[in-house]
């Protein structure tokens, strides 16, 4: 199996108390009537993705912003500098165990645009220079059958994991086909399993049994365009022939299917998951005659690993168990596994109790060992837990203070497991640890990408519209003046329960920092830096605060005189997209730039577009009037209004991505230019919601974003 090494990144230096008082605007709900509904909204056109008048307008626009940012004489020089960056083979290979301790790995640099799957020892791979064996080339793949493929994981039959289903994307859509690939012959299976195109996924039950859910045809996908409805698919049968083994709700967001196993591969529970919407769920155990039971989990909670026949949940709020045991969100809690099945009311073991500045950031499982990184104020540290009949008792391992560290890929016939160390200024080094003695040792690390001489990392707190103190980061030179003149990218994302944990990157080194920019990072509500409570304050009705933190902390930016309103630019991407609307809409005059990528823009049809009905346990549903009355309230396309401060802005998607609709970033270009207001869009025809198919086309991105904002930013005055 090819095993994405699970690197979660954590900060790394002691905050600060300093805080400054922010009032933060409160949106208006929309009085123009603009696209309220579909007949008021000019521009549904630029939702038919590949239709040919939106093509025609996309054309147009990269055409203009090509001529604007490439005929800048920064640009190449910026794009050489991002290309060699994202081709370079100066990287960590990211390592996978597989069961029986080799060391699997996905690879990408100029000459594998694509990447290629390899393997090799751990011995091998220990040393400077180890010794690969290509399992399957994915830009030979592509050229033997005129492909546009881009490599979307894998999953491996336990425990001999020779028989894999590969999953393949036409241009980096979410929607992928799986085959059946042998990875001894190193070959796809003649006659083997394909599954056509299809969102959803598939798990082996054994070699000949597959548990199933994807687009069966009408009726089986729900409003969301994820799977309704799974199904156990034997070798040689047709997906119509496949037995249909549970039917969700066409308002459920998805469906889906996975076994539960041991660290040797053997079966121990076959799982349905129903998720109700994005947060909560329901949990079934298939039984042998085919029939389902539904365990005793509660909606908000995630089964996190099996470890020594323990089971571990980690609940995402507060719960009563059926043992009568009180539980918090943010909890650690373990079962064993065989009397729990047998009797749901066999009480529970608390393994970690979070306190309120604390976060569980990732959890793996070696063979007998339970791997926590927890994050105190966001700063992280690596736990070793042991099960045990009443309570698991924890070691912490020696690795570096300060930084951010990360739970990656384990060991099923030992204790081992990598662990990921990293920060702003710190080049990424990763290390192999045996849990069960303590033992770490560094394997690999990587040189510095960019000068930092002379940088420093400050972490500051702002006060957010409702007192909350909301932390952020601040990458800068040690000297800078404090006189309102320092060009500042703002980054945020403040929503799903995702942190923004400080870790190395070369781009934003190489292309912002190195050249004088100030790089600031915000830990808004909405995100999980505090466990489930941080992101529960900004859901639904109370998403404002979210923006609100985030105005915040361009207030308390420029209030510092880090910055001041004609330097200050932000950044960020799908729900970070819609974070730039808000602040766009409600405080343009903070800002002189924003780079907006991929963006949630139109909240009012975001639940019609692509995966987009998946998102109302996130934001509210704006077919229900009292929630439509609180997203009408930020959405930033209702929202754009003449006669405002807006700097001019870039815009960017791609049309393959089918997960945040194009059209969203298309309308808001369009929105904003009949208003009268200068705009850069540009749309990549590849490489779904990540923007980029291949490492070139990522390169290109990238010195677009910077010389976008070289311009805005460094350039006195600004160039329009």
């Amino acid at each position: 199996m090819i095993r994405a090494s699970a690197v979660a990144l954590a900060t790394l230096l002691a905050s600060t108390s300093l805080t400054s008082v922010s009032m933060a605007q409160t949106p208006a709900a929309s009085s123009t009537g603009f696209a309220t509904s579909d007949a008021t909204d000019p521009y549904l056109w630029l939702e038919e993705v590949e239709g040919e008048r939106a093509m025609e307008w996309v054309k147009a626009h990269n055409e203009h912003t090509f001529a604007v940012l490439q005929g800048d004489p920064r640009y190449e020089t910026l794009h050489q500098e991002a290309l060699d960056i994202v081709q370079s083979r100066d990287r960590i290979p990211s390592p996978g165990f597989t069961h029986d301790g080799h060391i699997d790995n996905f690879w990408q640099d100029a000459q594998h645009v694509r990447g290629v799957w390899r393997r090799t020892t751990l011995e091998s791979y220990r040393t400077a220079e180890p010794q690969w064996e290509t399992i399957l080339d994915f830009d030979a793949l592509s050229a033997a059958e005129g492909a546009n493929w881009v490599y979307k994981g894998s999953t491996c039959l336990a425990p001999e994991e020779r028989y894999c289903l590969i999953s393949l994307s036409n241009g980096g859509k979410d929607a992928v086909t799986l085959r059946e690939f042998d990875a001894v012959e190193r070959k796809f299976v003649e006659g083997g399993i394909v599954l056509p195109e299809s969102k959803g996924g598939a798990s082996w039950i054994d070699k000949d049994t597959l548990l199933i859910s994807r687009d069966f045809g009408p009726g089986t996908l729900t409003d969301s365009g994820y799977p309704m409805v799974v199904k156990r698919l034997k070798r040689g049968q047709s997906l119509d022939q496949a037995e249909t083994l549970f039917t969700g709700e066409t308002t459920d967001v998805s469906v889906g299917a996975y076994t539960l196993r041991d660290a040797d591969g053997v079966l121990k529970a076959t799982l349905i998951n129903r998720s109700i919407d994005f947060y909560s769920s329901e949990t079934y155990r298939l039984d042998a005659d085919g029939s389902v039971t539904k365990l005793a989990l509660p909606a908000k909670s995630d089964i996190t690993g099996l470890v020594a026949g323990q089971l571990v949940v980690s609940l995402k709020e507060d719960w009563t168990a059926p043992s009568g045991q009180d539980f918090k969100s943010g909890d650690l809690i373990a079962w064993p596994l065989e009397a729990w099945l047998a009797d749901q009311a066999t009480p529970a073991v608390l393994v970690l109790r979070p306190t309120e500045r604390q976060a569980v950031e990732g959890v793996n499982a070696t063979r007998n060992k339970l791997v926590v990184a927890l994050y105190d104020n966001v700063r992280g540290s690596v736990r070793v837990y042991t099960p045990g009949a009443t309570e698991w008792s924890h070691t912490t391992l020696d690795l570096p203070q300060n930084v951010s560290v990360g739970v990656g890929s384990a060991s099923e016939t030992d204790d081992k497991i990598f662990v990921s160390v990293t920060g702003y200024l710190n080049p990424s080094s990763l290390w192999l640890a045996d849990a069960a003695t303590g033992a770490v040792a560094q394997v690999k690390s990587m040189p510095a990408k960019f000068d930092a001489t002379g940088l420093t990392v400050d972490q500051h707190e702002a006060r957010s519209a409702d007192g909350t103190l909301i932390p952020y980061f601040v990458v800068h030179k040690a000297d800078m003046p404090l006189d309102g003149s320092n060009p500042t990218l703002l980054y945020g994302y403040g929503g799903f329960e995702s942190s923004l944990l400080p870790g190395y990157s070369a781009t934003v080194g190489k292309l912002w920092l190195e050249r004088g920019g100030v790089y600031v990072i915000a830990n808004t509500r909405g995100g999980g830096e505090f466990g489930p409570r941080w992101h529960e304050a900004a859901l639904q009705q109370n998403r404002q605060r979210a923006h609100e933190d985030f105005q915040a902390v361009a207030l308390d930016l420029i209030a510092r005189d880090i910055t001041s309103q004609p330097k200050l630019g932000i950044m960020g991407g799908s729900q970070g997209g819609l974070f730039m609307g808000a602040m766009l809409t409600q405080r343009p005059d903070l800002i002189n730039a924003a780079v907006i990528q991929v963006p949630l823009f139109d909240m009012l049809r975001f639940h019609k577009l692509l995966a987009g009905a998946s998102w109302i346990g996130e934001y509210g549903n704006p077919d229900i009037p009292e929630q439509r009355a609180w997203i009408e309230q930020y959405s930033p396309y209702q929202n754009l209004r003449a006669g405002q401060p807006y700097p001019e802005v870039f815009i960017h998607t791609s049309t393959k991505d089918d997960r945040v609709h194009p059209g969203h970033a298309r309308k808001a270009a369009a929105r904003l230019e009949e208003l009268g207001y200068p705009v850069l869009f540009y749309e990549n025809t590849d490489g779904g919601h990540a923007a980029g198919a291949n490492l070139r086309e990522t390169a290109r991105r990238l010195a677009l974003e910077y010389t976008y904002l070289t311009r805005r930013l460094m350039d006195a005055p600004a160039e329009e």
